[in-house]
């Protein structure tokens, strides 16, 4: 029998501090991150356990930003002297495209997950966008095989680590990726062959993220292919971190479902994923999600079904 935690939800990936820069504003100190977009989006559907490392420097504002969302911490590493993962980016006029200005790793570069005991049963894992080599050493220390495993990649790691890569690939059941890294890992240029050429490297779900057009699920089953559109918004203010905060309202409702990778459970998610990132682009940071009432959830996700429903 096991003993996994049915309904947690267990994210690994980057905490960081940006600085931001949109055609209309500027943020110099704005915290985000992989696992913090994930954990602030899914923490409104699911118990969220959180495994990352920072420096000093993070500001303990942000801690308690996480608990407040129901995230679990004890996993979140302080290295005393250290300074935590800062990346600078300025965002073109479109609000898609955008420019890399500075990189610093810091304590990030050295990053190794440590994961507390409690952790190593949860049944929900993420594995969020950090060297494939770490994600396959999260799966060596869970106890067991959780019952969903998640996992997002990039450009770089396809590139420079294809051979870790392919083989976490054949451990996890739902790749998140864009278009660009799907024809890149599959080497087609069809969306459709694409899925079908990355679904038998492992994965069972392929989900393609496709920005402010919103997002396509290929599922267990070949004629299962499912689409949603990105929630319109009078106005985006800044896209950071928006793709983690599908991940997590995508995750998050899986882990509260706890009932498996059913077709409607994956269409579900998909518009649950779709409307917690539209709440994260309406602000720096995370900001539109602190504090974020259930009933505003609630309101905007059935507001989203009524955008997408067929006329009866």
């Amino acid at each position: 029998m096991s003993n996994s935690t049915s309904n947690h939800l267990l994210v690994v990936g980057s905490v960081a501090i940006d600085w931001i820069i949109t055609p209309e504003a500027e943020r110099e100190e704005s915290v985000g991150g992989s696992a913090t977009y994930f954990a602030m989006a899914g923490g409104g559907l699911a118990p969220i356990q959180l495994v990352g490392v920072v420096g000093e420097d993070f500001p303990r504002e942000a801690v308690a930003d996480l608990e407040a969302r129901g995230v679990d911490v004890d996993g979140l590493e302080t290295i005393d002297g250290g300074l935590t993962f800062r990346w600078k980016g300025r965002y073109h006029e479109n609000m898609n495209d955008r420019d890399t200005l500075e990189t610093h790793l810091n304590c990030f570069e050295h990053f190794s997950p440590k994961l507390p005991e409690t952790y190593k049963n949860t049944a929900h894992l993420f594995l969020a966008n950090i060297q494939p080599s770490l994600q396959l050493q999260v799966l060596d220390a869970m106890a067991e095989r959780p019952a969903v495993v998640g996992l997002d990649t990039m450009n770089l790691w396809i590139d420079i680590a294809n051979e870790d890569l392919l083989k976490v690939l054949k451990q996890v059941d739902i790749l998140m990726i864009n278009e660009e890294e799907a024809r890149q890992l599959s080497g087609e240029d069809s969306l459709l062959a694409a899925a079908k050429s990355v679904r038998a490297m492992g994965p069972s779900t392929l989900i393609i993220k496709r920005g402010e057009y919103g997002a396509m699920l290929f599922g267990p089953k070949d004629e299962d292919i499912f689409s949603v559109p990105a929630m319109p918004l009078a106005k985006v203010v800044d896209p950071t971190g928006a793709g983690d905060c599908f991940a997590g309202g995508f995750m998050g409702y899986l882990a509260k479902q706890g009932t498996g990778l059913t077709s409607a459970n994956l269409r579900t998610a998909m518009m649950w994923g779709s409307v917690m990132a539209s709440f994260c682009v309406e602000g720096f940071s995370y900001d539109q999600l602190r504090g974020l009432e259930e009933s505003a959830i609630a309101s905007r996700f059935e507001q989203f079904v009524r955008m997408c429903e067929l006329p009866r």
